[in-house]
């Protein structure tokens, strides 16, 4: 049978465009399919503009520091206008480069929406009318999109994606959820001045991370001013002209808070609507997500998905290597299937977190003898700045064979360098070979090779509460 197309991928977010292009470069004869802004989740309206958006936040921070190092900044002021604008700018370059990266590897890039006709065919609706084209394979990489919870007045509030094309910045703000979103948004209105409350119907931030990260950050977000409602439930929100009511439901009753914008922040799901996936028979879970294999296959030969949409570690780098997998077993080599294990992420709290491997309940789970070390301790720099700061790393590791499992922290430049010890976690590294790396000084990162005296204390929870008792040692500065 001839096809129009080897691969036809519908999605032009990070994991599609990877796969388009390395299709493309082993041969394939590729088109790709999109009604959006090319660069998918993390260009438009995640990672990147986040980003952007946490470091001007963050400048706040370097000003009101500046003065314990001798520099007298005038007050400052903040032009969210200029902030947003320039962050646009910006996403619409990396749009233009995404543009520009198919033309020069050979990949056809059709704007519109794609909907599955059969195994092998892809009906598009575009601005000039249907378009149907054929392929042997087809790969669904449509990403997900923020849920909208059952709240009575959920209408009068905003989602993460809603963020960056704010018409003005609020001076009061209630974030409704305690993940990633929740704590790095939280951030970074706090950060611009902004009064923040977190709603969390759990007992800390971060739900799944290790309890130390759980704890340091959540006292970390008590310390610079963030008001957390932990164990909180949200029954309504009232709109009221141009401000709003949330009305909360926690340990301490019935509260009412008046704020100027309200963020859902309560998770994304798969980006599955109109797809015609059950048309054709591709299974999806309870949650919505893509059914797969190991090599990324569903349940319809032919037909494959990646990325956001499959919900499986929902990181851009996942998704490249994913897509990658997916053109290399259709078009070259088939590659081993991916190593699930040590995939390091960061969190861009304020301060951010970084975290490889597992946590220690995690690892206490699957092995029988794990020992783990700890140190908390204030950065150098913030004996200067007069800041109060600290800094928390963690080292989990398997006593029966020395190897390190866990690598954690809290504080600045967390995701810099857990990165580095990610490779070491990659590459089997034990806690003897951690020791006999020599630290570069002074720096925060030379506490992952210096860590030498075991934590005792008690046994891990995921619940938030007060940190264990630390040493003297551990609440000495360092750098």
């Amino acid at each position: 049978m001839t096809f129009d197309d080897d691969l036809l991928v519908i999605g032009a977010g990070s994991g599609g465009v990877r796969a388009a292009r390395t299709a493309a470069g082993l041969g394939a004869r590729v088109t790709v399919v999109e009604d959006k802004a090319l660069g998918g989740t993390c260009v438009n309206v995640g990672c990147v503009p986040k980003k952007l958006l946490w470091y001007g936040a963050h400048v706040n921070d370097d000003l009101e520091d500046a003065a314990g190092f001798g520099w007298h900044v005038p007050k400052a002021t903040f032009s969210w206008e200029t902030l947003r604008d320039h962050t646009l700018a910006e996403v619409r370059r990396l749009n233009g480069v995404y543009e520009k990266l198919f033309e020069v590897s050979g990949v056809q890039l059709v704007r519109g929406r794609g909907t599955l006709i059969d195994a092998n065919t892809v009906e598009i609706v575009t601005s000039t009318g249907l378009l149907r084209r054929s392929a042997k394979h087809i790969l669904i990489a449509t990403g997900g999109a923020p849920v909208r919870p059952a709240i009575p007045g959920a209408e009068h509030a905003v989602v993460s994606d809603d963020l960056f094309t704010l018409p003005t910045w609020p001076k009061r703000v209630a974030v409704i959820g305690g993940g990633y979103i929740g704590v790095e948004f939280a951030g970074i209105f706090h950060g611009t001045g902004s009064t923040v409350h977190m709603i969390i119907r759990g007992e800390g931030v971060l739900n799944g991370f290790d309890h130390d990260v759980v704890n340091s950050l959540g006292e970390a977000l008590k310390r610079r001013g963030l008001e957390p409602h932990y164990r909180t439930n949200v029954t309504a929100i009232e709109k009221h002209g141009a401000h709003k009511t949330v009305v909360i439901d926690g340990p301490a009753g019935v509260r009412r808070l008046d704020v100027d914008l309200v963020v859902l922040a309560t998770g994304r799901a798969p980006l599955i609507a109109g797809l015609g996936l059950e048309s054709v028979g591709v299974a999806t879970d309870r949650k919505g997500a893509v059914m797969v294999d190991d090599h990324f296959a569903t349940t319809v030969p032919g037909i494959y998905a990646i990325g956001d949409v499959v919900d499986r570690h929902n990181l851009t780098p996942v998704a490249l290597a994913q897509g990658m997998l997916v053109a290399r077993t259709l078009f070259g080599e088939p590659p081993t299937p991916l190593d699930w294990e040590n995939i390091p992420t960061a969190v861009f709290s304020n301060p951010p977190v970084g975290t490889v491997g597992l946590s220690e309940a995690e690892a206490r789970r699957r092995f029988a003898d794990v020992v783990v070390y700890r140190s908390i301790f204030a950065p150098l720099k913030s004996k200067v700045s007069g800041r109060e700061e600290k800094t928390m790393m963690k080292l989990v590791v398997d006593a029966s064979n020395d190897r390190v499992i866990g690598v954690h922290m809290v504080g600045p430049d967390a995701g810099e360098i857990v990165q580095g010890f990610a490779v070491a976690l990659k590459c089997g590294a034990t806690k003897a070979r951690f020791d006999a790396t020599i630290g570069i000084h002074p720096t925060a990162a030379e506490e992952f090779v210096t860590m030498r005296s075991p934590h005792s204390g008690p046994p891990p929870s995921q619940l938030v509460g007060p940190p264990t008792s630390t040493s003297a040692a551990s609440l000495t500065v360092k750098h």
